[in-house]
């Protein structure tokens, strides 16, 4: 078991990895972020947020890997 680290700074890291992967492959894939957005069910704000790195939930983020075709290992290594 490790411990955590004294600040919260990892968590940003990787969500901004995260986001990353996530506009890496919707590039690979040709879409816009219109196209993902809308066929996840979100909001363009709610998706752009998940691109930018910041806070998401994890709902959002199994819609988001589910129209990519992704598994959540995928995004998270």
């Amino acid at each position: 078991m490790r411990d955590l680290p004294d600040d919260d700074s990892w968590i940003t890291e990787r969500r901004r990895v995260i986001g990353d992967r996530i506009r890496t492959e919707r590039l690979h894939q040709n879409l816009t972020q219109d196209q993902v957005y809308l066929a996840a069910g979100l909001s363009r704000w709610t998706y752009q947020r998940v691109e930018a790195g910041e806070d998401w939930r994890s709902s959002t983020l199994l819609r988001i890997a589910w129209v990519l075709d992704l598994s959540l290992a995928d995004l998270w290594e």
